[in-house]
């Protein structure tokens, strides 16, 4: 059957402001990093799209290297638009990125122009698409020239391959210097995506407010460990320990302390623990958006249920702030600290 999307999808959902440009974003943006690759089925994605249009989520976030395989999820979201979004296109904001290795030799990784600029023509041949709404520099290269880097996003703009530019995992000093070379080229710097949440707040005092740009957080449920999943220990078939984007360390004894504090008081407030994670992102005006990643409907309905309760008391953030520390969990430090 033909997908015919929900008439009242942008009834209750208030959009914000990305920084200061005229495009606005939904409170919760679904990443596709984990779960729309090859190895999933394409209902189970079709479903999860479909659920997060519905919902009024608009803005839908990947990377080139995103599967598993790398590639595969842009693909994945390729064969959607083309099967159910074609007629959407222009209610959707698209974006991907380049940064990270992709492929061999020395041109498939970092900042190079060579590299961002054939990346992003790959990324749009996946897609099927003329254009994306946001190509970001994925992170920062100490061995690239900023006005490199910045210059093929420019380019990539100026072409018509992408509407805006956005950098991911810059430091403050950085992501300045970024926001200037791109002013003086003529494309402004949309929004910067750094990791943020609970466990992981380096962006609080020296990034959130950078340049009149917009805030996209990633990674809000601290790769998981917001999820409720392992309040009770490491369940059979979890990432923890086989997977390089959780590694078991995350779970020491004093951070499973932190989590099951926290969601003590999630449960005081009437809401699950990611829920309160993802509200809590958004309880500042600067965050644009909340980016997570699902692998049901189920997961993604109880993500934007989060929308429901968006206050927290001087009390509550007081409480929060006992356990919500910097937890030694930022898998991308490398890239903001250098």
């Amino acid at each position: 059957m033909s997908y015919v999307a929900d008439d009242h999808r942008y009834d209750s959902v208030r959009y914000r402001r990305c920084g200061r440009s005229g495009l606005e974003l939904p409170p919760i943006s679904l990443g596709l990093w984990q779960n729309f690759g090859a190895t999933r089925p394409l209902q189970d994605a079709r479903a999860i799209v479909r659920r997060a249009f519905d919902l009024g989520i608009t803005h839908f976030d990947l990377a080139n290297n995103y599967g598993p395989p790398y590639g595969a999820a842009e693909t994945t979201l390729g064969q959607l638009l083309a099967s159910d979004f074609r007629s959407y296109r222009d209610e959707l904001v698209i974006s991907t990125k380049a940064g990270w290795g992709m492929w061999p030799g020395p041109y498939g990784d970092r900042g190079s122009r060579k590299y961002l600029l054939a990346s992003l023509d790959q990324s749009l041949r996946r897609l099927g698409c003329e254009y994306v709404d946001i190509f970001y520099s994925h992170r920062a290269d100490p061995d690239t020239p900023l006005e490199e880097t910045l210059g093929a996003l420019d380019t990539a703009v100026r072409q018509g391959k992408a509407l805006y530019a956005g950098i991911s995992s810059y430091s403050a000093e950085r992501t300045a210097n970024a926001a200037g070379i791109l002013r003086e080229l003529g494309t402004p710097l949309l929004v910067h995506q750094p990791a943020y949440s609970l466990l992981n707040r380096w962006v609080e005092d020296t990034l959130l407010d950078k340049e009149g740009a917009g805030c996209v957080a990633f990674s809000p449920l601290a790769q998981g460990m917001l999820s409720e999943r392992y309040l009770d220990g490491i369940p059979p078939g979890s990432r923890a320990g086989e997977d390089d984007s959780f590694p078991q360390r995350f779970l020491s004894a004093a951070n499973l302390d932190r989590v099951q504090g926290l969601a003590g008081l999630a449960k005081v407030r009437g809401q699950t623990l990611p829920q309160m994670a993802i509200a809590w992102v958004l309880r500042d005006p600067r965050v644009t958006s909340a980016l997570v990643g699902v692998s049901s409907v189920a997961q993604l309905e109880g993500c934007v249920a989060a929308l429901g309760n968006m206050s927290f008391s001087a009390e509550e953030l007081r409480a929060i702030d006992r356990f919500a520390v910097d937890a030694g969990i930022d898998l991308w430090e490398e890239s903001h600290r250098s």
